[in-house]
């Protein structure tokens, strides 16, 4: 296989860069994104749920995902967090979601007049087992939506 070209910087990169993931809607917005200017496919892993800051844990993925493939890895992590939490339920939202629902947010913040959140997107390369990972953070303010609203609570943020 030819070698493939991903920066101005003379990367060359001797595989696709495998994006993992099992969630559709990522793997479309990813490929949207990158188009044609990096050759990757994407693979569904089991990495371990990890603890921590959103740049931690999505390193820690990358490093993982590279050990796996044995190559060049892409990782993306989705976080939802309230400013009146301190951030939380960050990159716990896929959980918090499944045990306590929309509902159960809006819940957890009636208590609080600050009902700002934002999202929080950490996406991390790694060039391969051996290779640090680079992380990229997104941030962006959202506005949370009662439960009974016609808006889901997470504005179509895929977690």
């Amino acid at each position: 296989m030819a070698a493939a070209g991903a920066s101005a910087s003379g990367l060359i990169l001797s595989r696709p860069v495998t994006f993992v993931t099992g969630n559709a809607k990522k793997l479309e917005e990813v490929r949207y994104i990158l188009g044609q200017s990096i050759p990757f496919n994407s693979l569904k892993l089991d990495l371990p749920e990890l603890q921590g800051e959103p740049e931690d844990i999505s390193k820690e993925k990358a490093r993982l995902a590279a050990i796996q493939v044995n190559g060049p890895v892409l990782v993306e992590d989705t976080c939802l967090c309230f400013n009146a939490l301190k951030g939380l339920p960050g990159p716990y939202i896929k959980w918090f979601l499944q045990k306590i629902g929309h509902e159960g947010l809006n819940n957890l913040l009636m208590a609080y007049e600050d009902k700002s959140a934002y999202a929080l997107c950490a996406f991390s390369f790694a060039l391969g087992p051996d290779a640090e990972p680079v992380t990229f953070l997104g941030k962006t303010p959202v506005e949370v939506a009662p439960v009974n609203s016609l808006l889901p609570l997470t504005g179509g943020l895929q977690v």
